[in-house]
């Protein structure tokens, strides 16, 4: 039954100050003129400008829902800005002085359209800590589970380089604050997003003690990497999983992938913590593959399940991708639903029940 399982979301308004604007002007520099040049053709003569897609509605459309909507059993906290120490256990000290030169000012970091605005760097830390604290608070038995509502994102961004509307890896930032502060020996990632997350790959590529486990749409799709060949090196080999999928999949495709490669991975591996990087942007209204809600909860409910059976329940979610406001607003509150002690939904493929439901309408007029 919904509310009876303790659920703890992590939400602060500091998030909302990254607000990157491709029309305002930025720092004077080669990389903002290459990138405005790319931008340019999209501003002359549009009638729908291109506007910046990871904006400050997609927390307020996630909050606004759960206030209309609200999900029993579940409470929440703020976050608090991550530390340079905790950002220096996934980032390198030059990657991390270089980001807070950028504080208080507007400019673009990366030719795939990063870039920040003058309270982005405030935003970052508070999105690092605050999935640093929904790990702390499940590993200290504050909550039996927590979901970050982070933004700016964090799994494109690697140790030295900001990519894809990400600044700090948030999930890295978290899992290694496990491991150095709470005694979490094995820590398993769990990546959703419909987007490979190659940042979260490139840091525990060679660590022995995280398993990566990526489903994702296939290259060439955005970043371009997550192939199977993928799986780590030296003591980290074997412990990336990555599961490339096709356009169109849905609801069937993933729930296998997770029943069939996940668990037997989690069996071997028995992690101390489990933590995802929940992307929604595999809803099919965000037009990248076809996941439905009940989708994103059948996943919720096996996480959980693998949770419950290897490390005492211990699950914390941090937010990821996800553009469109609806599925992803959704999306989120119906994970929430599974974690507060929802059963998880039935799988079946779009329309399956509808059709049955119309085939008893007719039914009768061909007798």
């Amino acid at each position: 039954m919904i509310g009876e399982r303790d659920v703890l979301v992590i939400h602060d308004e500091r998030m909302l100050a990254h607000r990157p604007n491709a029309e305002e002007p930025f720092q004077p520099g080669k990389l903002d003129s290459r990138v405005q040049a790319i931008l340019g053709g999209l501003f002359e003569g549009a009638v729908i400008k291109w506007s910046y897609p990871e904006h400050p509605g997609r927390l307020q459309a996630i909050t606004d829902l759960l206030m209309r909507e609200p999900v029993p059993g579940v409470r929440y906290e703020t976050g608090r800005p991550a530390t340079e120490d905790q950002l220096g256990r996934v980032h390198i000290t030059s990657y991390v002085e270089n980001i807070y030169a950028l504080r208080g000012k507007q400019a673009w970091l990366d030719v795939d359209t990063t870039a920040v605005s003058p309270g982005s760097v405030a935003a970052a830390e508070v999105a690092a800590g605050s999935a640093i604290a929904a790990v702390e608070a499940v590993m200290e038995g504050r909550a039996g589970s927590a979901f970050a509502l982070c933004r700016p994102p964090g799994h494109h961004a690697d140790s030295v380089r900001a990519r894809g509307f990400c600044l700090f890896n948030n999930v890295a930032v978290a899992a290694a604050h496990a491991q150095a502060e709470l005694g979490c020996e094995r820590v398993l990632i769990i990546d959703w997003d419909v987007h490979h997350g190659n940042g979260t790959q490139d840091i525990f590529w060679a660590s022995p003690n995280v398993l990566f486990f990526d489903t994702h749409r296939a290259a060439p799709f955005y970043p371009g990497s997550g192939n199977k060949e993928e799986i780590g090196v030296g003591l980290g080999e074997g412990l990336t999983v990555n599961v490339p999928l096709p356009a169109g999949c849905g609801d069937p495709t993933l729930v296998r992938a997770y029943r069939e490669i996940l668990v037997p991975a989690v069996e071997w591996f028995k992690p101390d913590l489990i933590l995802v990087s929940a992307g929604f942007d595999m809803h099919r209204l965000d037009l990248c593959m076809n996941l439905s809600y009940s989708g994103f909860g059948a996943l919720t409910g096996i996480v959980q399940e693998l949770a419950d059976k290897h490390c005492g329940g211990r699950l914390a979610m941090v937010l990821e991708g996800g553009y469109h406001l609806e599925s992803l607003a959704r999306g989120v509150r119906t994970v929430l639903e599974v974690l507060a002690g929802g059963d998880p939904p039935e799988i079946e493929e779009p329309g399956i029940s509808d059709v049955v439901s119309l085939a008893d309408f007719h039914r009768d007029a061909f007798r």
